[in-house]
């Protein structure tokens, strides 16, 4: 029977692993909004299932999808790929699945944080979201694992952990008045420190160049392992992502981490610029939160890739540099398998491969 505990993880002795750490599953959920994705969500199915199936050479993967798309789904997965029946109002694991944190013993519990579809009556991006908010005690109790309800808005993609005890999150995100404007700096600080067991957080100022989610940490950097961070560079300075990487790297080089290291920056280039074509932008539904019009710069960054037991799955956005990026995540996990998967179409919804999966740590 598993229970929401009114204990933190901090006092309980739990901390999140980094993504480094060996997985027991990852866990992703069905696209079908189609005020999100286009032609009926028929281009985005097909990447998810690329996606799931590129994971699935080294972890389980569980898909959630809905009564309606069930059959579907069944059909265009693999049948390695669990599926499991629940509703949700979009397919951001990353960001309405829980934050796991583990000990020593051997157990793990899942984090379930306060989801209000990146800025509830501000900016969100839809409404209603309040299944989206269920997914992560759902997913808990379909694994049997006890969960911790926090106290806060926030969403899985706004943080990277080392699992050494630093955390990396945006001012533009963490601070965003459509988060939770009755909380300053300290006390957002003082819950990740509770519900994480992190030391150190580590502030960029801004995330990538118009992201709609407010800035993800995920979209703009990767922590490759502690101590070690990759940045999504931009050389032309012109372009609005040259300044806030610049002052991203000026961040990261002039801090330490929990453990007092120098954080060593590794640049990854950044894809395009990208835009949505007038074919991509025709295919959407329209919807009061979402911008999916001709022309809208897409927040594209191959920073938003899943690391899974030695394994990097990373998203191919732009044939001018895909092999390159291939080849510096070959050199920066040695011994790893490096998957390319194109993945324009999760790009097209607003997010990638890291937004869209969720992993579950092995205990």
């Amino acid at each position: 029977m598993t229970k929401q505990l009114d204990t933190t993880p901090r006092q309980d002795g739990f901390r999140m692993p980094g993504e480094h750490e060996p997985h027991a599953g990852v866990w992703m959920a069905w696209p079908e909004r189609t005020d999100n994705w286009r032609y009926g969500g028929k281009p985005a199915q097909s990447t998810f299932v690329d996606v799931a199936k590129a994971i699935a050479k080294t972890t389980p993967v569980t898909m959630v999808v809905s009564a309606g798309q069930f059959e579907n789904a069944r059909t265009l997965l693999p049948s390695n790929i669990q599926l499991l029946e629940m509703s949700t109002d979009d397919s951001w694991m990353r960001d309405i699945g829980p934050t796991y944190v583990v000990n020593g013993e051997g157990e793990r519990r899942g984090v379930d944080w306060h989801f209000n579809a990146w800025g509830g009556l501000v900016d969100g991006l839809y409404f209603p979201w309040d299944k989206d908010d269920a997914v992560a005690r759902k997913v808990c109790e379909t694994l049997g694992d006890n969960s911790y309800r926090a106290p806060i808005v926030l969403e899985g993609g706004s943080i990277h952990v080392d699992g050494e005890g630093t955390l990396y999150t945006t001012e533009e995100c963490l601070l965003h008045p459509s988060r939770n404007p009755d909380l300053n700096r300290e006390a957002i600080e003082d819950v990740l420190k509770d519900y994480l067991s992190v030391e150190k957080v580590i502030w960029i100022p801004q995330g990538l160049y118009n992201d709609e989610t407010n800035g993800h940490v995920d979209n703009l950097i990767h922590v490759i392992r502690p101590g070690e961070v990759a940045l999504t560079w931009c050389e032309d300075p012109v372009d609005p992502q040259y300044a806030i990487s610049r002052q991203a790297l000026d961040v990261l080089e002039t801090q330490t981490d929990a453990k007092g290291r120098q954080i060593k920056v590794r640049k990854l280039p950044m894809p395009g610029p990208l835009f949505i074509t007038e074919d991509e932008a025709g295919g959407v539904d329209a919807s009061e939160g979402m911008e999916r019009v001709a022309g809208e710069r897409l927040a594209g960054s191959y920073a938003n890739y899943l690391i899974s037991n030695q394994h990097i799955i990373y998203p191919l956005l732009d044939e001018k540099h895909d092999d390159a990026v291939a080849q510096l995540l070959a050199q920066w996990y040695p011994g790893y398998e490096v998957t390319g998967v194109d993945a324009r179409e999760i790009l097209l919804g607003g997010g990638n491969i890291h937004c869209i999966t969720q992993q579950i740590p092995a205990v």
